[in-house]
């Protein structure tokens, strides 16, 4: 028979142990408290300098403004947040379906040593700098297109989208959001590759015992697990996208206009681009009016980024473990 006996030194020791996880766990509960009140401190830092530096451009004179050479600050950026807007979306559209499929494929289609393969290319991919992207669509995808965009002009021009001249060097708004897209595929796709892993074995092998074929198990069981991710990664995309400068500054010429065709050699060009390209001569009001614009931008990736979550936190009933 054996006898176990508690003396004073086996308290001590426990009561010692219990003291260091408790001042572990307070040392790791304020450190991710004070790295969280940092991005506050960081996301409001920058929007008030953004608010202070940006009031001269919305003095009601602007005569001697040398950007808006006597137009308002809003009828100047209004075209600007149009090209924006209007890429941004348009490499949305294009690259959503093919980073779904991509990803679907990766994670229950491939055999698995292909699949690691792929992840690994699109993980790289996304470590391509932005101005390599910029100029491979300038100088090599663009005249590409030429050809693509006369025949599309040639036999589609009836459609409001491809009417008009099509340009002869390629470099429209198309070709810009054709290199965003390419530019935000890695993102999306990293991000619903790990959704659709995550979803249930569970809920898979159940639609798969029903006699479901794998697709309708996809539809049934992985999508709607997946959609609320599907939406982050699609936004996380949309705001790389609506941010990114070098890509579309090379591709694109600096015109504020609004107009919604493809294929002309004018187009719209986004607030980022218009932002490098004026910077190095802007001086006094002008410096004022290109960082309003990043006001501008800087709301808009905002407002982007708060209906993403609540959109997300819609769906927040499917976020169960495997």
């Amino acid at each position: 028979m054996t006898t176990t006996t508690t003396g004073p030194d086996t308290a001590r020791s426990t009561r010692s142990r219990t003291a260091l996880r408790r001042r572990g766990d307070r040392i790791f509960s304020g450190t991710a408290l004070g790295a969280g009140i940092i991005i506050l401190v960081t996301l409001a830092a920058v929007a008030i300098f953004l608010i202070v530096q940006a009031i001269p451009a919305f003095a009601p004179d602007t005569t001697g403004n040398h950007i808006l050479e006597g137009q308002s600050f809003l009828s100047w950026v209004w075209p600007f947040v149009f090209g924006t807007l209007w890429s941004s979306f348009i490499a949305l559209i294009i690259a959503a379906p093919i980073a779904i499929g991509i990803a679907l494929f990766i994670s229950h289609y491939a055999p698995r040593r292909l699949a690691g393969v792929l992840g690994y290319v699109i993980d790289l991919l996304a470590a391509v700098p932005s101005v390599v992207f910029g100029l491979w669509g300038a100088l090599t995808f663009a005249p590409m297109l030429v050809p693509f965009y006369k025949w599309l002009n040639t036999n589609m021009g009836w459609f409001p989208l491809f009417s008009g001249t099509a340009s002869g060097t390629g470099k429209t708004i198309l070709t810009a959001s054709l290199v965003l897209a390419v530019m935000i595929l890695p993102i999306m796709t990293a991000i619903c590759r790990e959704v659709f892993l995550q979803t249930p074995k569970l809920h898979e092998e159940a639609a798969l015992a029903l006699g479901a074929t794998r697709w309708e198990m996809v539809r049934m069981a992985v999508l709607p697990f997946a959609r609320s991710g599907m939406v982050s990664g699609a936004m996380l995309g949309l705001g790389r996208a609506l941010g990114e400068t070098m890509a579309v500054t090379l591709v694109l010429s600096p015109l504020g206009i609004v107009t919604f065709n493809l294929l002309n050699p004018e187009n719209p060009t986004t607030i980022p681009a218009i932002i490098a390209l004026r910077f190095p001569e802007a001086h006094d009001e002008g410096v004022n009016t290109l960082i309003a614009a990043g006001l501008i931008l800087f709301i808009v990736t905002f407002a982007v980024n708060f209906v993403a979550r609540w959109i997300v936190s819609r769906r927040a009933e499917f976020s169960g473990a495997n």
